[in-house]
């Protein structure tokens, strides 16, 4: 599998749906096979909260493959012997694409970054894709905040495909996911480390940010399940600790810790704030009357695929879009289903033998 990856820079402005602008911008990228001579065989895949363009393949030294390597490669689901595979770092990120740590030959911006929709992150790839020549995408993919690309994609650029696959994702953020964003919140914001988002590049490389720390294991509760919990580490105790040492440990409560101080120190907290921020704000109704008037925009067939213990994103909220077009007479135009998953919303980054033929059979 051919896999390069790019940084695409753009001297010109990206006017952003707050009203503020981005006088020039760019986007780290990666692709996968060969796009064919009339270019019609990108498929377009969006990356989730925490992810990067990296979506596939092993970097040289790396252990860790790109976060959807099972599915993305020559021969697999959606095979780069045949596709054109292209992941763009969202606008905000803090792998390459512009965020608010972003400096060229100035100071960052930190706070004074503007504000990025999910609507702005799309509109800057839409851009990167016109510039490569591809004009449709035999298909786009997303999970989780990808899906919410994918949708706002399929609504404000209707012609761009005929083919949108959504994952474990939503038409609008609900109170739930809100509610464990603010918690992220809070604790990256009311670190004395944080300084107001004046911290210096590298201070958190070494010993990432305590309260970024918290607040992600606080939203990692929220990707499993309490199934997928019980069922990884039950009762289990670490068998060091003392069971009656007061900060003796489960070796749930261990994993958490793992997870959130190594996440802390590879993520950037300002980057994280403002794409949280992104993920809260979207809501596919806010520039249109209705949802039914939002998704009456939409002109290609979608696969929408939610997972049963998802808390989340609940597999309701895929339902909602699905019945939204039925009742305006576009049932022809949606496919849905749910797996049968107690894994939790992080299924769709590791159960991909339960809903693989799903994405094989709509992209064909």
């Amino acid at each position: 599998m051919k896999i390069v990856t790019t940084i695409e820079n753009f001297d010109e402005p990206l006017y952003l749906e707050s009203g503020r602008i981005l006088e020039s911008f760019k986007l780290a990228y990666e692709t996968y096979g060969e796009l064919n001579k009339d270019k019609s065989n990108a498929i377009v895949v969006f990356h989730a909260l925490t992810g990067s363009h990296h979506a596939a393949g092993n970097y040289e030294g790396d252990k860790k493959a790109g976060w959807w390597n099972p599915l993305i490669g020559d021969e697999k689901t959606v095979d780069t012997k045949k596709y054109f595979v292209i992941c763009v770092n969202v606008l905000g990120s803090c792998f390459g694409s512009t965020g608010p740590m972003s400096n060229g030959d100035k100071d960052p911006l930190r706070l004074k970054f503007p504000v990025i929709t999910i609507s702005d992150m799309v509109k800057s790839q839409m851009k990167l894709f016109e510039r490569l020549g591809i004009k449709k995408a035999h298909a786009i993919i997303g999970g989780s905040m990808g899906g919410m690309q994918a949708l706002c994609c399929a609504v404000e650029y209707p012609a761009f495909t005929d083919r949108v696959i959504c994952l474990a994702s939503t038409y609008a953020t609900q109170a739930w996911a809100i509610a464990f964003n603010r918690l992220a919140m809070e604790g990256i914001v009311n670190d004395p480390r944080f300084k107001d988002g004046h911290y210096g590049e590298n201070d958190f490389k070494e010993e990432g940010l305590f309260g970024f720390a918290v607040g992600r294991m606080a939203g990692h509760i929220s990707f499993l399940s309490p199934h997928s919990m019980d069922k990884k580490f039950g009762r289990n105790y670490v068998e060091t600790d003392g069971l009656y040492e007061l900060f003796g440990r489960f070796q749930v409560e261990r994993y958490m810790e793992y997870n959130g101080h190594s996440f802390a120190k590879r993520f950037d907290p300002l980057s994280y704030l403002y794409i949280i921020k992104a993920m809260n704000i979207f809501d596919a109704t806010r520039n249109y009357d209705s949802l039914e008037d939002s998704l009456h925009h939409i002109k290609a067939k979608m696969t929408l695929i939610a997972f049963k213990e998802d808390k989340l994103f609940r597999p309701r909220e895929m339902e909602e879009i699905r019945d939204t077009l039925v009742n305006v007479g576009r049932g022809e135009q949606v496919d849905y289903v749910c797996i049968d998953s107690d894994y939790g919303h992080d299924a769709f980054l590791i159960e991909y033998d339960k809903f693989d033929f799903y994405i094989e059979k709509a992209l064909k």
